[in-house]
C-alpha cells in the first residue's frame, strides 16, 4: 500500500496547544518531544491513529533515535500508516541529521569533568517528563566524538539499557571511552538501585569489549538538600569504576 491509499487522517481533533506545529512554533524545536519533530515529517496518520501516535508508534517499536538512524526505509514500510514516500523521506531527514552529527564531531567539545556533561544535556533534560538514556563517545583525550546520543527512553532499567545499544555507537565512532547520563523528571538526583546496578554492568560489559566507561551522570535541578543539578556516580563514590 502506497502513501496515497492510507485513508489520512489529521490531529485537527487535538486541543490545539497539543497539534505538533502549533507546539513547534511556540516552543522551538530544540524544546518539544521526539514524537512531535517525527510527526511534522510524517505529516499524516492513518484513521483512529492520527500522526502524533504514529510517531510514538515508530518510537516503540525501534527503541531509541539511535536505533532510528539505523534502520532502512524497508522497515518502517512494516509500520502501519508509513508507506514508500515517507519512509523515503524520514531516512532522508535522519541521514541528514547523522551527517551533521558526524561533522559537528570534528569541533566537538572537552568533557574534562562530570559538569561539562550535566551542561549538555541540562536544558534539554529540564523539558523531560519521562527518563532518557544518553552515551557520549569518547576519544583518548576526552574529547567528545559526536553529539550525546539517545540510547533509550521510559523509566531506567536493566531491561531497557543494553548493553549493546550502549557500546555500538562506541564501537561505530571508535571511542576510547564512554560517560553515560540520564535524567530524573522528578528533579532528584539520588541514584535508585537500578541506576547503581545498570552502571555496574555497563562497567563489566565495557570491560569485556575494551571500552572503558567513565562515569554515568544524573542530571535533575535544583533541589533543597541537593549541593547540584547533577549527580556523578564516580565522583559519588557509589560505583567503583576503576577496579578489577
Amino acid at each position: 500500500m502506497t502513501d496515497s491509499e492510507h485513508p489520512y487522517y489529521t490531529t485537527k481533533e487535538l486541543p490545539p496547544r497539543l497539534q505538533p506545529r502549533e507546539m513547534f512554533d511556540r516552543l522551538g524545536a530544540e524544546h518539544v518531544p521526539d514524537e512531535v519533530l517525527l510527526a511534522i515529517l510524517l505529516r499524516f496518520g492513518t484513521k483512529g491513529n492520527n500522526v502524533v501516535d504514529l510517531s510514538r508508534e515508530l518510537l516503540r517499536h525501534f527503541g531509541s533515535l539511535t536505533a532510528l538512524v539505523r534502520a532502512k526505509p524497508s522497515e518502517f514500510i512494516k509500520l502501519k500508516g508509513i508507506g514508500p514516500t515517507k519512509a523515503r523521506e524520514l531516512k532522508t531527514a535522519l541521514e541528514l541529521a547523522r551527517r551533521l552529527s558526524q561533522e559537528q564531531a570534528e569541533s566537538a567539545p572537552m568533557i574534562q569533568s562530570p559538569d561539562d556533561a550535566a551542561r549538555l544535556l541540562r536544558e534539554q533534560a529540564r523539558e523531560l517528563d519521562h527518563e532518557r538514556f544518553w552515551v557520549f563517545p569518547l576519544s583518548v583525550r576526552n574529547e567528545l566524538k559526536c553529539p550525546p546520543l539517545i540510547v533509550t527512553q521510559g523509566t531506567l532499567n536493566a531491561s531497557l539499557v543494553h548493553a549493546r545499544e550502549v557500546f555500538l555507537p562506541a564501537i561505530e565512532y571508535r571511542a576510547a571511552g564512554i560517560l553515560v547520563a540520564h535524567n530524573h523528571p522528578s528533579g532528584n538526583t539520588s541514584p535508585s538501585p537500578e541506576d547503581l546496578k545498570v552502571t555496574r554492568d555497563l562497567i563489566a560489559a565495557g570491560k569485556v569489549i575494551g571500552i572503558k566507561v567513565l562515569d554515568h551522570i544524573i542530571v535533575g535541578r535544583m533541589m533543597p538538600g541537593q549541593e547540584n543539578y547533577f549527580l556523578s556516580l564516580r565522583e559519588s563514590g557509589l560505583v567503583n569504576f576503576d577496579g578489577n
